[in-house]
């Protein structure tokens, strides 16, 4: 995992340039390449699901596990906002279960969750606090684990 330092254009303010970084790693999310989002952590990152800490060892495997038990997963942005050294997306996810989740192997099902974002920037424009909070009932209730009434 290597850390990169991205300028601000001299034309664009460093909210765009945050944006425009929270972005390029969706766009890398979609092209299943996990370095293109590792690339711009800093070294010292630090990774909150659910308000937990997670190491970056962990994150990563999770990421991996996340892209095998659903190949082709695409995310939309839905929303991007940009406060002091934050960006915030609120992201849809589709993708076709193909692999192993949860113990359930691959039922070919698609499959929507919803998730928030939120990643802290350094001045160089590396991301130095990762957020993520993730809505799994729709998917949960696709793929069978939970009750289609259910909320």
């Amino acid at each position: 995992m290597t850390a990169s330092v991205t300028p601000a254009p001299a034309h664009t303010s460093v909210h765009e340039r945050n944006k425009e970084l929270a972005l390029s790693m969706v766009a890398a999310w979609n092209r299943g390449e996990l370095e293109g989002i590792t690339r711009h952590w800093s070294p010292d990152i630090q990774h909150f699901s659910e308000d937990r800490p997670v190491d970056s060892r962990r994150m990563v495997a999770a990421m991996r596990g996340g892209l095998a038990a659903f190949p082709g997963l695409r995310l939309e942005c839905r929303s991007i906002v940009a406060e002091g050294d934050r960006v915030i997306l609120r992201i849809t996810v589709t993708a076709t279960h193909g692999g192993d989740f949860l113990g359930k192997k691959a039922t070919g099902r698609k499959v929507t969750w919803y998730m928030l974002e939120e990643l802290r920037f350094d001045d160089a424009g590396r991301v130095i606090e990762h957020y993520d909070v993730f809505n799994y009932l729709p998917m949960l209730k696709e793929l069978g684990f939970v009750d289609a009434d259910v909320m």
